[in-house]
Formats: C-alpha cells, structure tokens, sequence
C-alpha cells in the first residue's frame, strides 16, 4: 500500500476533486472505506476550504473578517459532512469502482468488526 500512496501535490489535487494516476486506485478506495474515512474526509474539506482564510487579508474590523470565515467553514464543513457518503462514492466511482462498492465496503468491515466483538448471532436493538 504505501509504494501507491500518492505524493504530497497529488493528494492537493486528490483533495480538491482531481483524480489520481491508476496505481493509486487501491488506496483511493482504502482512503473512502478505512477505519478513519470520516476524519480524512473532514481533513480533505479543511483543505478544499483553507483559501478561505485568506479573507483575513481584506480590509475591515478584524472581528468581522474572523467571524465570516468562521461562518464560512462552519457552513462549508456542514455541507461537506451532509455528502460525505456521496463524495465517498464519487470518488471511487472516478478511479474504476462499480458503484455502491465504497458503502458496501465499508458495511463489510463494520459487520465483520461486530462478529468479532459481539459473535454471530447478535443484533443491535436499533436494527
């Protein structure tokens, strides 16, 4: 896995959208279906939305500039988690994945995670 990560410039471009080279197609699908896919994509949004800080710059009241793009990120991470289950999927689908894989994915290895916890036969309440 690690000789197919991507490089630093190509995880930016990764990050806002772009796609990788095919060798990186596997770790494509273990970035959006890992243990830790919600907190990568959280960290990708943050990346998208940092030139938004550059507001800081224009001129004004330094409580006005920080306080709209703290509203800014508030709403652009609201958004970016409402769709991180679709962006997911997206992402996939653009490095040659059937669609549904990444869901799938990542519903195997959460069942597979509760056998071994919880044995065969259990069954939370809620489902």
């Amino acid at each position: 896995m690690a000789t197919n990560r991507p490089n630093p410039a190509q995880w930016v471009w990764y990050a806002f959208g772009g796609r990788l080279p095919d060798r990186c197609a596997e770790w494509v699908l273990h970035d959006v279906t890992c243990r830790t896919w919600v907190l990568r994509h959280i960290f990708r949004a943050l990346t998208q939305l940092a030139p938004f800080c550059l507001l800081v710059l224009l001129p004004g009241p330094l409580e006005i500039r920080l306080s709209a793009i703290l509203l800014g990120l508030l709403v652009g991470l609201f958004y970016s988690v409402c769709y991180m289950g679709e962006t997911a999927e997206h992402r996939a689908l653009k490095h040659g994945f059937p669609p549904g894989v990444a869901r799938e994915t990542r519903e195997l290895r959460r069942d597979v995670q509760r056998v071994a916890k919880h044995g065969v036969g259990y069954r939370p309440w809620w489902e």
